[in-house]
């Protein structure tokens, strides 16, 4: 239960963003690091981009007034421990959500203080997103069984070196902002609202300490519009106006809760969300997701979360036409999630279960020990996610090898579905995003509310074959159409170098790119069940170097790591700000 920090009153809230000491070896002299941001790409030093192991982190701060004095970090990755004037205060496995720690007996008001954070990086078998151990990386060259090869694997892992399992960079670090804030000595600990399109308001308040809870709704002006007495309950908003997805109005609420001294603002939207035989219906109209796919990636600060770059980023989806955002493939900044509640965009919010298989050999369900951190991890995402409005779709993972040990994988997977369920207080729709695959061995993926497919046809197979790609691609879609569920196109996309060009339309040119879409596109608009596109990728984005990677660079996006638009880029604008659901 970690409410994002708010001042007002009652509480304050203190940045601790800014320039920290780092080092990766305790015998190192300390050197600037700036925080937050990943460490990889803040130096010209290789080791910056190619570390492995544990990074130290070091500032000082002086202790404010208030009853109650809590550190927070919204992201450490991977793993993290923390001391304050060397104690032992925290530690947090998973590197996508906050953990907090409460300093209030450890350091008094006026004192200036000393906090290290060690962070971890190694990704392996037991972590999310999955790492391999002992092979090689998503992208590596293998040749595995030839002895010298074997010898250079061996004694690349004695070494240590991080192989992913997925097409992204590991990015390390200090991510997301740190606050220190206070509350009263008797506080709010959590607030939970789930309201829908009635105009109905069901609301619980988590509180520690002495008091009672009293709860005022007010309009986007700041008008009491119901209040409500006790620590849960029902309000009716009369003549409620809703929470609509672009280009509809996304109209907020906010229920401001009180607690004895202590005050908290929540905000909410008046909507509902619900899967209906083959359609996706927003306050009980069809609805249409379309969006690229995007990673938390810029230049110099890697995975950081930085408040330009997000409404950058968030103007181009609107100047895409685009109504959605898919976090992939971990849970985002909860700055973008404020965002995206303000700007109408939908979210697909995504576990960073990324990675889960090893091959035909390996049942990675039997052998990776994930079940229970993976549950964990949901629930800490459902828990800090549950309350945004613009959340319309939960994501268990992506990719995972559903079809080599298909039971093992339906056995792992449907209690993930049930605790989604039965968790959100709003009871979204649930899926989990499938990799390219034998699908008519896939009995996992079909139970989902939403079906979401991540195809590559004309790409990784019948290579710029768009006539073939086609052919195929609406052979699979015959099958998905058997299951009468909505089905999203989860990932599509062609690598394209900017400003490469051609009278033909061959690989890696723009040219490529916009015909691929138009192709694959025009499979999707003649299918009723169909509900969404999410092209893979918003923007280019950085990986870990191998043979299809050049510059460690994935070059698939709409736009390139700077934000310039492809010609793909145009065409989704264009096509999108057309674009109806298939079936009204």
């Amino acid at each position: 239960m970690n409410m994002y920090p708010q001042s007002n009153s009652a509480r304050s809230v203190r940045d601790l963003s800014g320039v920290w000491d780092f080092r990766f070896n305790a015998n190192e002299p300390w050197q600037p690091i700036a925080v937050p941001a990943s460490y990889n790409d803040q130096s010209p030093d290789p080791e910056f981009r190619r570390h492995y192991g544990m990074a130290y982190y070091r500032t000082t701060f002086t202790v404010p007034e208030g009853a109650r004095r809590v550190l927070r970090f919204d992201a450490v990755t991977h793993n993290a421990v923390v001391r304050l004037n060397g104690q032992k205060i925290a530690s947090h496995r998973g590197g996508f959500l906050p953990f907090e720690a409460d300093i209030t007996a450890l350091a008094q008001p006026g004192e200036t203080v000393t906090l290290d954070v060690e962070v971890d990086n190694r990704i392996g078998h037991s972590s999310l997103p999955v790492g391999n151990e002992g092979g090689t990386a998503f992208f590596g060259s293998d040749n595995a069984g030839i002895p010298a090869v074997e010898a250079g694997k061996a004694r690349q892992q004695a070494q240590g070196i991080n192989l992913p399992n997925f097409d992204f960079f590991n990015y390390a670090g200090i991510t997301r902002p740190v606050h220190l804030y206070t509350t009263p000595a008797a506080y709010i600990r959590d607030v939970t609202v789930a309201a829908d399109m009635t105009g109905t308001l069901r609301y619980t308040v988590d509180t520690v300490g002495e008091g009672s809870v009293k709860v005022e709704i007010l309009d986007a002006e700041d008008r009491i519009v119901a209040c409500a007495d006790g620590a849960a309950g029902t309000v009716q908003v009369e003549n409620a106006r809703l929470w609509q997805p672009r280009p509809g109005t996304p109209y907020l609420y906010t229920a401001l809760v009180r607690f004895g001294k202590d005050e908290y603002r929540q905000k909410f939207g008046f909507r509902s969300v619900e899967v209906s035989g083959h359609k996706f219906l927003i306050n009980g109209a069809p609805f249409y997701f379309k969006g690229p796919c995007k990673h938390e990636d810029s230049a110099f600060r890697g995975r950081g979360y930085d408040a330009c770059v997000t409404v950058t980023d968030l103007k181009l989806y609107e100047w895409l036409n685009a109504n959605c955002l898919r976090m992939s493939h971990y849970p985002y900044a909860e700055e973008v999630y404020d965002l995206c509640d303000r700007l109408g965009i939908v979210v697909i919010d995504e576990t960073p279960a990324v990675g889960i298989g090893a091959g035909p050999a390996c049942d990675p369900y039997q052998t990776f020990p994930l079940k229970t951190y993976h549950s964990a991890v949901l629930r800490a995402m459902i828990e800090r996610d549950k309350n945004h409005p613009c959340v319309v779709l939960w994501s268990l993972g992506n990719e995972p090898d559903t079809e080599h040990f298909p039971e093992s994988a339906r056995d792992y997977w449907r209690p993930l579905y049930e605790q989604a369920h039965t968790q959100d207080p709003q009871d979204r729709p649930v899926t989990m995003v499938c990799c390219q695959n034998d699908y008519t061995k896939d009995i996992t993926t079909r139970t989902m509310d939403v079906v979401c497919i991540n195809r590559y046809y004309g790409w990784y197979n019948l290579s710029g074959d768009l006539d073939n790609a086609a052919y195929a691609f609406k052979k699979e879609l015959d099958f998905w159409e058997t299951i009468d569920k909505p089905l999203i196109l989860s990932e599509y996309g062609a690598d394209t170098v900017a400003g490469m060009h051609g009278f033909a339309p061959e690989m890696f040119t723009e040219e490529f790119q916009v015909e691929y879409y138009r192709t694959i596109n025009g499979c999707l608009d003649e299918r009723r069940f169909v509900v969404g596109e999410w092209p893979w990728n918003f923007a280019d984005f950085s990986t870990q170097q191998g043979p299809m990677r050049v510059g460690s660079c994935n070059r698939k996006g709409l736009f390139t790591r700077e934000r310039t638009p492809k010609l793909a880029a145009h065409y989704f604008r264009d096509r999108w700000g057309k674009k109806e659901p298939n079936d009204r």
